[in-house]
């Protein structure tokens, strides 16, 4: 079973693409339960971000990375010479098929009891209230909770060719005296910088 949770499809016809399917699946659940049980001040949709925001690709590499988890990795040759055990979307899906290789093997508790072992250290290391916001949304947040009036954002310069531009937006507070200033290839990916950068400052000074 653990073979299986650990062998790619480009290695052999036995892959762990259903064992991934059936993790997947108790690994949302199990999260499901333990944010209902862990935070009752939580609305459904707060608890819906909580949850998509822990049960992502993101989060799975960082524990497959831990196990140190693609070095255990059944990969075929073409996967492997091309650096397949780094990949991120092939260490997520190993580690929801172990999940679901745990929950074959040992049946809910057991897996339940591997699927909190790696995602309770890592709550108690983040921010809930933020984890999956932007930082546009999150500073709009604490300014709507200050009732201060909310930021503007103004493109200062573009650059570069029409396939490869780049754009600066500064981001103005009056009432905070704050103006930040962004960079990015886009004029929302800008906007995010320069928020960012005036989040930043709020919290260092409050």
């Amino acid at each position: 079973m653990l073979e299986r949770a650990l062998t790619h499809r480009s290695y052999a016809p036995e892959h762990n693409e259903r064992l991934e399917f059936l993790g997947d699946s108790v690994l949302g659940c199990v999260i499901a339960k333990h944010l209902y049980d862990a935070f009752p001040q939580l609305s459904e949709g707060e608890l819906s971000r909580l949850r998509s925001n822990l049960v992502k690709e993101e989060t799975l590499v960082t524990f497959a990375q831990q196990l140190k988890l693609g070095s255990l990795l059944r990969l075929g040759e073409g996967e492997r010479k091309s650096g397949g055990f780094r990949r991120p979307s092939i260490l997520a899906d190993a580690m929801e098929a172990l999940f679901g290789a745990i929950l074959l093997d040992g049946g809910y508790a057991e897996a339940e009891k591997a699927v909190l072992g790696l995602f309770v250290p890592y709550l108690q290391k983040v921010d809930i209230h933020t984890l999956g916001k932007d930082a546009k949304t999150l500073l709009q947040e604490y300014l709507q909770g200050k009732r201060i009036p909310l930021p503007t954002y103004t493109i200062i310069a573009t650059g570069g060719l029409a396939h490869e531009q780049s754009f600066q937006v500064e981001c103005a507070i009056p009432k905070l005296k704050i103006s930040t200033r962004g960079e990015g290839s886009s004029r929302r990916s800008a906007e995010q910088q320069a928020a960012q950068a005036a989040y930043q400052q709020l919290a260092r000074t409050s």
